[in-house]
């Protein structure tokens, strides 16, 4: 690898936008007088991941971050914007018949391990499906072993490959749907909460598989959460999104630890900490507005204790400001 290739970026989002039509039926629209409605669920998205990183991706439910992994993955096409994938341009590839070579470089890790396995299969299908639909492998023999080699990266027997899914844990099926993502020899995974679903105890020991491969197998992570303390063990970078859009892009132990934006601040505040039980803190206030009908100006401004007549009318920029990219005009003024 040269030197110019190892310092492009992986992966690059560039303005990624996908808008929804979610209007009633023409019909409806025409007798009620009404118009179309559309539903900005990404609003101009940029952000880089280097090859071996871990961006997470982190906001309150319904700020668009499924919707960014279902872009990368191109389960949605993008409304505006692209993505780079190891510099070239993914979503026209992945309309060309060469788009079967990048798809099993880019693989997804699904929220739900109870929904994303098929019932009907044994786990040695579930697993081997990969491989046969990208004519990666095809005998009996060859696959049953890649399965076996592939459960028990992840820490299962090659024994349970005969078994159905209803007879795991949801820890457990979680490791096959992650042995399933690996089957391709994928370079980047985008893993939508893929722990959100399990016990605590449980969760700890899917991350530590999932930091596990990543060391040895060099993968790069785009990790969405919506739990903090997840994102502070599994990230490189933290991506704060509100409302569609970016507000705060920086390193996990900058933004763990100096906080800019007044949403990430509060975010934070609201994590209970052990050391800080005589300190006040700032509780996240008021409700994320309706996304079809968006404030204007600064989307946070509503529920933001540093909003001025600045915030409520013009919609901040993502700035780079002391090494941290964050969208906030009290943060670029100097207000906080």
């Amino acid at each position: 690898m040269s030197d110019a290739t190892a310092a492009q970026p992986l992966v690059r989002a560039t303005d990624l936008a996908k808008t929804f039509d979610v209007s009633a039926p023409w019909l409806n629209r025409v007798l009620e007088r009404r118009p179309r409605q559309l539903l900005r669920a990404v609003d101009g998205v940029s952000f880089d991941i280097q090859r071996g990183q871990t961006l997470a991706l982190v906001g309150e439910s319904g700020c668009g971050k499924s919707t960014v992994a279902r872009l990368l993955v191109g389960l949605y096409a993008p409304t505006r914007g692209g993505f780079q994938f190891d510099g070239q341009d993914a979503h026209a590839a992945f309309r060309t018949p060469q788009g079967r070579q990048l798809r099993r470089r880019i693989q997804m890790i699904f929220q739900d391990p109870y929904a994303s396995l098929n019932p009907r299969w044994r786990v040695q299908d579930i697993v081997a499906e990969p491989l046969v639909e990208h004519g990666l492998l095809s005998g009996a023999g060859e696959l049953r072993e890649r399965v076996g080699e592939l459960l028990q990266s992840v820490g299962l027997s090659p024994l349970d490959a005969s078994r159905f899914p209803h007879q795991f844990s949801g820890g457990q099926r979680q490791r096959i749907s992650i042995a399933r993502a690996l089957a391709t020899h994928p370079e980047f995974l985008v893993c939508d909460e893929p722990t959100s679903a399990l016990d605590v105890s449980v969760q700890a020991q899917v991350l530590n598989i999932m930091k596990d491969l990543q060391r040895r197998q060099g993968l790069t992570y785009l990790f969405i959460s919506h739990n903090l303390a997840v994102v502070r063990h599994v990230s490189d970078q933290v991506g704060v999104m509100y409302l569609g859009r970016l507000v705060e892009l920086a390193d996990k132990h900058t933004l763990f630890d100096s906080p800019r934006h007044p949403y990430t601040r509060m975010l934070l505040d609201a994590i209970p900490k052990i050391h800080d039980t005589g300190r006040a803190r700032t509780p996240v206030q008021g409700e994320v507005p309706n996304p079809l009908d968006p404030p204007a100006g600064c989307a946070f401004n509503p529920r933001c204790p540093h909003a001025n007549e600045r915030c409520r009318v013009e919609r901040p920029v993502l700035h780079a400001i002391g090494g941290v990219r964050v969208a906030c005009h009290a943060v670029e003024e100097g207000r906080i």
